[in-house]
């Protein structure tokens, strides 16, 4: 109750006059009076309608367990308007660099628009609120999160839909020849997105679906999906067309049978490796995949910016309680950085996370026991220990399905982490505050570089150093998608102006940039003219 308190009093005042002046014209719903008596209640979106569904799953409010958000139940007889609004996508998409080019213009200005909205100070404050409410963070992330959503926005606001649509032409064999490139839809596309970022992720791949032609088929964690609903009414304020996007509430086993029965041509998946790896086997590889991450960061050798580099370890590993693709999994340390006493440095900046502020906060996909579990077992291996933390969190309300522990640093030997039988265990991704920590020296590159090399996971890594000579020898030998190199380097960047996402398997999704969106939301089609004239004496000419 106190992390509930102290949200609703920091420096919000006036948010509620705002909200009705420049929220509620499109607004379905105010996190504030989110309640148990006043629940909140989303609704299907499918052929451009809003519709209710019979049955709703009651949510828990996650730092008080009281129910506050009736979230809709798709039944599986419900899912036929879903089916046929797939299967009703042309092959071609909505529109294609040949067939109503005027959408292109039409969602560069829908997305201006949008960016527009994001700019005012209220409506950003509602999306913060409203991400706080379901999945708990700080104030500072939570309005991060929505600035990275401008700022995509922004991007792509304007004529940059059909820049993403840019074609190539090649000079043919003979006059009258040429071949032309182009960037083609899908048509039909389902999107599948988590818990942890109810607003960056599946806004930023929903708009790239949009932008190449796509139809999609939006699914969010049923945790969270309330925040997408909202962005969507006000695409829909901002003139998006209403049949544009079906949105579907409730189960991953309901939104399976509808992919099941109506066979989009793609779907982008972020989430758990074992749904990720499910879905690949479902729809025989036609998915693109952003999944687990356990990602890495190695310090190198020269000590510098020590302040800084503590500070963005702590961000890498505790913020948003850990939940984040991106999270620090594992920090391989230098033994000068622990000369120079980071470990007890790190220590005491965890130890400044609080509830209240909810710079800790609940877990969402872990419980409280399921993560102490784990560390027991890590504590098993020889020479492990708490780093700090390994400990619950106390004085709180936070419902016993989900988690609350205390920042967590295991350490455990890099000779042992190698072994047959450490490894899998010390490379399990907890979704969670919760990091493995180790040492090595300048003889040890080589076992670190094998750790990288035998993990399985490769999103995100950080090279924390100066030293070029070092930096260049680990991005050498290692693959993550997504690396950070130089003294400022982290785990943690999903932001607007990179590209992010895994690497090292042929289904690696990305977000954020125009790359990303041609990989995951178009493919290519070559179209070759040959006009003529024909060549002379054709009628001389002999079959072969």
């Amino acid at each position: 109750m106190l992390a509930r308190r102290a949200v609703k009093t920091s420096n919000l005042a006036g948010y509620h006059a705002a909200l009705a002046r420049s929220v509620a014209s499109w607004s379905n719903f105010d996190p504030n009076q989110m309640t148990s008596d006043n629940p909140a209640m989303p609704s299907n979106l499918v052929f451009g309608e809003w519709s209710p569904t019979e049955k709703h799953l009651t949510l828990p409010d996650p730092l008080n367990g009281q129910p506050f958000l009736k979230c809709p139940d798709t039944q599986l007889y419900e899912i036929e308007p879903f089916v046929h609004s797939l299967k009703s996508v042309p092959k071609t998409g909505l529109h294609n660099p040949l067939k109503n080019p005027e959408r292109y213009l039409l969602l560069g200005d829908i997305t201006h628009k949008a960016a527009t909205e994001l700019r005012k100070d209220d409506v950003a404050l509602h999306f913060a609120k409203l991400i706080q409410r379901v999945a708990p963070k700080s104030l500072a992330q939570a309005l991060g999160e929505v600035k990275v959503t401008r700022l995509f926005l922004d991007n792509f606001g304007g004529d940059q839909p059909r820049f993403l649509a840019r074609g190539f032409t090649t000079p043919g064999d003979h006059t009258g020849q040429q071949s032309t490139g182009y960037r083609w839809p899908f048509g039909a596309v389902a999107l599948i997105a988590p818990f942890n970022f109810p607003l960056e992720i599946p806004v930023l791949q929903m708009m790239g679906a949009l932008y190449m032609g796509n139809k999609p088929l939006v699914h969010v964690d049923k945790r969270v999906s309330i925040v997408i609903e909202e962005f969507v009414r006000l695409l829909h304020h901002c003139g998006l067309p209403l049949a544009d996007v079906d949105l579907i509430h409730g189960s991953g086993g309901t939104v399976g049978e509808i992919l099941a029965q109506a066979k989009p041509a793609s779907t982008l998946f972020t989430g758990s490796k074992k749904v990720a790896e499910h879905l690949a086997k479902e729809h025989h590889g036609r998915v693109y995949l952003e999944d687990a991450g356990f990602d890495w960061k190695i310090l190198g050798p020269d000590v510098a910016e020590f302040d800084y580099v503590a500070w963005q370890c702590d961000q890498d590993a505790y913020a948003c309680s850990g939940q984040k693709c991106s999270a620090q999994s594992i920090l391989f340390i230098h033994e000068n950085w622990a000369k120079a006493g980071l470990e007890a440095e790190l220590a005491k900046r965890a130890s400044t996370r609080k509830l209240e502020d909810l710079t800790i906060g609940p877990v969402l996909s872990w419980t409280t026991q399921a993560m102490l579990d784990h560390a027991k077992k890590l504590l098993s291996i020889p020479g492990a220990r708490v780093a700090f933390g390994g400990e619950a969190l106390e004085d709180h309300s936070i419902p016993s399905e989900y988690g609350a522990i205390k920042p967590t640093a295991i350490f455990v030997p890099l000779k042992e982490i190698l072994k047959p039988g450490n490894f899998e265990l010390v490379t399990t991704e907890v979704f969670g505050p919760f990091q493995v920590i180790t040492e090595y020296g300048p003889a040890d590159v080589p076992h670190v570089l094998e750790a990288c090399e035998r993990m399985e996971a490769h999103l995100t890594a950080a090279v924390v150093s100066n030293d070029v000579q070092f930096v260049n020898h680990i991005l050498a030998n290692t693959v993550n998608g997504t690396t950070y190199a130089g003294i400022r380097g982290r785990t943690t960047g999903a932001p607007q102006n990179h590209w992010f996402g895994p690497a090292g398997d042929p289904r690696a999704a990305g977000i954020g940039t125009p790359e990303a969106i041609k990989l995951v939301w178009s493919t290519h089609r070559e179209v070759i003219g040959d006009f003529g004239p024909a060549p002379k004496h054709s009628a001389q000419l002999k079959q072969s």
